[in-house]
């Protein structure tokens, strides 16, 4: 067994197979993929990559899994070879996103491709196959828990992909949190994990939790909230963003030119920020030394703010001209946070008589179900007086309440 020892977990145990199949060069390029993308220039520390996230979602969901069996080995091997389907869920944990690319979801913006479709390209590659092999795991197994389209194995898609409970979320929000410090958005993973089960509901398993882990989940999905509003749509991260989608963009006029998989494995974080190097364009520049072209006017985060955030937006288009004004609103992105109404049951609880949703057992997740919303109006820094623009935006907003 090799020993891997991480900040989050402790030491993690990989097989031998399993350790060879890090060492392949499309598992070694996620070292060059920061997990949080450009986050970093908002929060120091969060240089964390790609690649110790596949290796925490692994002992995350390798906790689960073995949880779930002890609790009822029967519902698994009934379906399968339990040892087989622990290597599948591991396997698929390793590789999940081995098809991002440079700062992930922009480069997924710029490009048109989704990393999905990247994955399965790549799981197809002779070494990685090799990998799978020797990992004794069905190459198609593995992308089918990673694509969440399993109908085999559905509480290991669950575990891989699922909507709420999967173990890429549970990792990536406790490494997300240590390496920004968010404290809130730290769950009880221990207890959470401990009293999660599998329920049997139209004649198929689904991952769930005992009554008793009510209270981690609801720890979970207040993690989830404050992680988006403190880290994900921090509005330097997001302006942030912006300037990478014009850098790729400039970087990959045509970007079909990383159709090719060999070609697209070449690029990483580290070869975009090589290429800042030499480039002289006003996004170029501001991405290299951290520039800020666009400053932060106002920032709403509830459903409610809609009419002032559409107000305030106008005002500064009419004053300052639309070229000038920017409106990043998030809330079509956000159909499964907090846990959505829109999609079935959130997360189905085992009481002592019968199977219920978590939002008849928990006031807290009830309240929570549904959208959540960060709209945020930004304005160029070259042609707008930004204390003007927020004064603008104040007084609206002053007004406005004042009216109610």
């Amino acid at each position: 067994m090799k020993r891997i020892f991480d900040p989050v977990h402790g030491f993690i145990e990989l097989y031998p197979a399993e350790a060879r199949l890090l060492d392949l060069p499309a598992m070694q390029r996620l070292r060059r993929l920061r997990q949080l993308g450009l986050a970093y220039l908002a929060f120091p520390a969060a240089e964390h990559s790609r690649f110790t996230h596949a290796v925490g979602a692994l002992a995350m969901g390798t906790r689960v899994f073995d949880t779930i069996t002890r609790e009822d080995a029967g519902t698994l091997s009934s379906r399968g070879d339990v040892a087989y389907q622990r290597r599948l869920v591991r396997a698929a944990l390793l590789l999940h996103d081995v098809g991002h690319g440079p700062f992930s979801h922009a480069c997924e913006s710029a490009l048109g491709v989704r990393h999905e479709s990247r994955t399965e390209r790549i799981l197809a590659m002779p070494d990685v196959r090799d990998g799978l092999d020797a990992c004794e795991v069905d190459a198609s197994d593995v992308l089918g828990l990673i694509l969440g389209n399993s109908h085999s194995y559905p509480a290991l898609r669950e575990i891989v992909s699922g909507p709420n409970l999967d173990a890429d979320r549970m990792d990536y929000l406790l490494r997300d949190a240590y390496f920004t410090g968010v404290v809130s958005g730290r769950y009880d993973a221990d207890q959470l994990v401990a009293s999660m089960r599998l329920i049997e509901r139209d004649g198929s398993s689904v991952l769930g939790i005992d009554v008793r882990g009510v209270v981690s989940l609801e720890s979970f999905i207040l993690a989830r909230y404050m992680m988006f509003a403190s880290v994900y749509f921090h509005h330097t991260t997001r302006m942030f963003e912006r300037v990478l989608y014009e850098v790729l963009h400039e970087m990959w006029p045509n970007p079909h030119t990383l159709d090719p998989i060999d070609e697209f494995l070449r690029w990483d974080d580290f070869r975009v920020i090589e290429h800042l190097r030499d480039a002289h364009s006003d996004a170029a520049r501001a991405l290299r030394d951290r520039l800020r072209i666009y400053a932060l006017a106002a920032e709403f985060n509830a459903s409610s703010d809609l009419a002032d955030f559409e107000a305030c937006q106008a005002a500064l288009c009419e004053r300052f001209g639309a070229e000038n004004v920017w409106a990043d609103e998030q809330s079509q992105v956000l159909h499964r946070l907090p846990m959505s109404a829109d999609h079935g049951p959130t997360v189905w609880v085992k009481t002592r008589n019968q199977i219920v949703d978590a939002r008849a057992v928990s006031d807290l997740i009830a309240k929570l179900t549904g959208k959540a919303y960060w709209r945020k109006l930004f304005v160029t820094t070259a042609h707008v007086d930004v204390a003007q623009a927020r004064e603008v935006c104040a007084t609206i907003v002053g007004r406005r309440h004042a009216a109610t």
